[in-house]
């Protein structure tokens, strides 16, 4: 074995197990939120606002689309 893979062998060897990722509704409200505090302060360049921009729409838009479900979700149960 040469010295290259046993060194991807012992690292891949310590790792730890990955956990399932917690992402929630309120933690993308939450990037929202921050990406609009920042854009406000002038952290992003240029160059970088269409790139933040295009992230912001699709943000917004999923958690409107989530919000909506919620809502029609809440609704049908009260009924």
């Amino acid at each position: 074995m040469s010295e290259e893979n046993n060194v991807v062998d012992q690292t891949e060897a310590t790792q730890a197990p990955v956990a399932n990722p917690d992402l929630t509704i309120s933690d993308l409200a939450a990037i929202k939120n921050l990406i609009d505090v920042v854009t406000t302060r002038g952290a992003f360049k240029g160059e970088e606002l269409s790139s933040v921009g295009v992230l912001y729409d699709k943000l917004n838009k999923f958690l409107t689309a989530v919000q909506a479900q919620a809502q029609q979700q809440q609704t049908a149960e009260s009924n």
